[in-house]
């Protein structure tokens, strides 16, 4: 099974700059991370942006959906900001219905000291390959539905918008 990995950015791929205290962008930690989880699938990365999503553009949305319609895989994850995750999801399942997509990010940053992003690397890993065509979110253990889930700034966490039960 392929799986293709697209990276956009956001806190997971940041790294604190010890010279002016500022969390910044260096490199993405992805390719380590899938090393450090022994991962064994096949996937396949390519970085489309590089950056914070709370500075994603309506053209940085449509470009990520736009990586999705036309890869080859259906099956695709992608790293971001937890911010404005929620309405990248919700534009790609307006465009994209023949593909499983699991975005996915970190509240810390990978760089740093107890960071979830290798948990919620692992949960997207998961989805991808149990769930079906659809576009969710992987976060706090959790796999969400693009269209009931949202960020709870207050508690940093993911959580359901309306109980499914």
């Amino acid at each position: 099974m392929k799986i293709k990995l697209f990276v956009t950015g956001g806190t997971i791929d940041k790294v604190y700059n010890k010279l002016n205290g500022d969390l910044e962008f260096n490199e993405s930690h992805v390719e380590d991370m899938l090393i450090r989880g022994r991962v064994k699938s096949d996937i396949s990365i390519e970085k489309i942006l590089f950056k914070d999503s709370l500075d994603f553009t309506n053209d940085d949305r449509e470009l990520v959906t736009a990586k999705c319609s036309q890869c080859s895989v259906d099956k695709i994850i992608i790293t971001h900001g937890t911010d404005t995750m929620c309405e990248t999801a919700q534009e790609i399942s307006q465009k994209v219905t023949n593909k499983t997509v699991v975005l996915f990010g970190s509240m810390t940053p990978y760089s740093v000291s107890n960071s979830d992003a290798l948990l919620n690397l692992g949960f997207a890993i998961a989805a991808v390959q149990m769930k079906g065509h659809g576009v969710y979110i992987a976060m706090n253990g959790k796999i969400f539905d693009h269209d009931n889930v949202k960020k709870n700034k207050e508690l940093g966490v993911f959580e359901e918008i309306k109980n499914k039960d």
